[in-house]
């Protein structure tokens, strides 16, 4: 019988399989019964952005349209109020409501990019009954003025004060566009994170030349998504005190076996969800089972690390040697004389 307990954020989890903030199942109270029901180890739900409280903080419509041309970064950027899925006061009636309705650990998700008032809804949320908070860091840099250390501080600052809202644990999702990711971990280790979650994704926008008009678009994952949580999973296990969870690429069993190997504490999952529906939660961790069971692995805890690049036989496989190793290695399918 395999034991698939994992502790995370200080939570005690019956699995590792987490379904992630992006997957709009998490907005709807009997699609979180069911996701529970499936397996989850715990719940993170939708997002609250901090346009959303932006908006709530300057109250009405009229006050953000009104001479929105004075402003270098125009609020009337911001999405109109509709496309919000739900608003402020109502997400921490959904928290309130998620933890009386289920058993597993409940983690409330704050997505923003700057220090500010709109951070006191992290208190909120925990006062709500959130078990942890993941403090979902996005930000696409577009001022050339700005410095990669300035961006960095911005973050560290917005987890500062986050940090200062409550004595919950926090788990940082950030992207892994950082000059030194490493060292940017740890100054959010430092900053007061508990977990870090490697990484979330930017949503791409397309362009229709036809209109001339750019449109948002939002891809599921794929199996090539796994590597690079994977590879920073492995460099930064055991070299920065958090925990950390994987997110994205997730589509068997066994991938999930990898980032625990490489590392993790869990493994968030979403496309998989979106693509097969909820009771694919069930046959992920099924699969996971059976991995271990023919493997010979009774617990997790077994696994967790074992692959990282402080236990590898090789601890280059991680760095600019593999890189060389997998170049020069590479053999074409097609017949390299039909191109000359």
């Amino acid at each position: 019988m395999t034991d698939l307990t994992t502790t995370y954020l200080g939570l005690t989890l019956r699995s590792p399989i987490i379904p992630s903030a992006a997957a709009p199942l998490s907005e709807d109270l009997d699609n979180i019964r069911r996701l529970e029901d499936a397996g989850a180890g715990a719940i993170v739900l939708h997002s609250l952005f901090e346009e959303q409280l932006l908006r709530e903080k300057f109250e009405l419509h009229h006050h953000l349209e009104y001479g929105t041309e004075s402003f270098a970064e125009s609020l009337s950027y911001f999405p109109e109020p509709d496309e919000y899925h739900v608003g402020p006061e109502l997400y921490l009636d959904h928290i309130r409501s998620t933890k009386a309705a289920i058993a597993v650990p409940v983690i409330a998700s704050l997505n923003g990019f700057s220090a500010g008032g709109w951070v006191e809804y992290a208190r909120l949320m925990a006062e709500a009954g959130a078990d942890a908070l993941e403090l979902n860091l996005y930000l696409v840099p577009t001022d050339p003025d700005r410095s990669g250390a300035e961006v960095e501080q911005l973050f560290i600052d917005t987890l500062t004060q986050v940090r200062q809202e409550v004595t919950c644990p926090i788990a940082v999702k950030l992207s892994p566009f950082f000059s030194s990711l490493p060292h940017m971990a740890k100054r959010l280790a430092d900053g007061g994170a508990n977990g870090l979650i490697l990484f979330n994704r930017f949503m791409q926008p397309d362009i229709d030349p036809e209109v001339l008009e750019v449109h948002p678009q939002a891809h599921l994952s794929g199996k090539g998504d796994l590597r690079l949580p994977l590879r920073w999973l492995a460099l930064l296990h055991g070299r920065v005190p958090v925990d950390f969870a994987s997110s994205g690429g997730v589509q068997r069993g066994r991938d999930i076996v990898k980032l625990l190997m490489a590392g993790a504490k869990a493994t968030q999952v979403c496309s998989a969800l979106l693509r097969h529906g909820i009771p694919y939660l069930g046959v992920l961790e099924q699969e996971l089972c059976h991995w271990m069971e023919e493997h010979e692995y009774a617990t997790v805890q077994e696994m967790q690390g074992i692959l990282s690049q402080r236990f590898c036989p090789d601890a280059s496989a991680y760095e600019r040697a593999q890189y060389v190793r997998a170049v020069s290695s590479y053999e074409p399918t097609f017949d390299l004389e039909t191109l000359r």
